[in-house]
């Protein structure tokens, strides 16, 4: 699944073409992320977690997606200067996608297919309907800020792991596994 998840084409969010493969051999942390949600200041954690573990072979890379109660409505231009200014956010980025419906960007679709079951996706699920908020059936994307793990390494025995609540300092536990294993 590795080698299909590396050559499915992408469009970084300046209009580049791209794929995951342009980052191989790194642990790859997937977040679909949207400028007016609840969880948007999630990007303050992202960045520094890839800033403190960039080097040591982490790429977080940003998904913005429209789909959970239009949380995402602007341009391309209008997210990188939201993200730029409001968080100095400088890991990859890329042209908004559908992450969830029939109109499901091909990468979302393999991610979802290869880890249908999403840690912490009970709990968050009692969270928004809290907020009177519907979540996505399963095992569609649940909301924004979803992580997906996508690691093309011999050294972790995980393709991929994918979580709906864990939070940016959660996040560094896994990348500390990922990275020393």
């Amino acid at each position: 699944m590795t080698d299909t998840l590396d050559t499915i084409p992408l469009t970084t969010i300046d209009g580049q073409p791209a794929t995951l493969g342009d980052w191989a051999g790194k642990v790859r942390l997937l977040v679909n992320v949207a400028s007016k949600c609840g969880l948007t200041p999630q990007y303050e954690g992202l960045e520094k977690l890839y800033r403190e573990r960039r080097a040591d072979g982490l790429e977080v890379l940003g998904f913005p997606a429209n789909d959970f109660l239009g949380k995402e409505p602007g341009t391309e231009a209008e997210i990188v200067s939201f993200c730029s200014l409001t968080y100095d956010v400088t890991f990859p980025m890329f042209a908004k996608i559908a992450v969830t419906g029939a109109d499901t960007h091909p990468l979302y679709r393999a991610l979802v297919a290869v880890r249908p079951d999403a840690t912490g996706e009970g709990p968050m699920r009692e969270k928004l309907a809290g907020h009177g908020l519907a979540a996505n059936p399963a095992p569609g994307v649940l909301w924004n800020f979803e992580k997906l793990w996508s690691v093309a390494m011999a050294r972790w025995s995980r393709a991929s792991r994918r979580t709906s609540l864990l939070t940016t300092r959660a996040c560094a536990g896994m990348v500390a596994v990922a990275l020393a294993s």
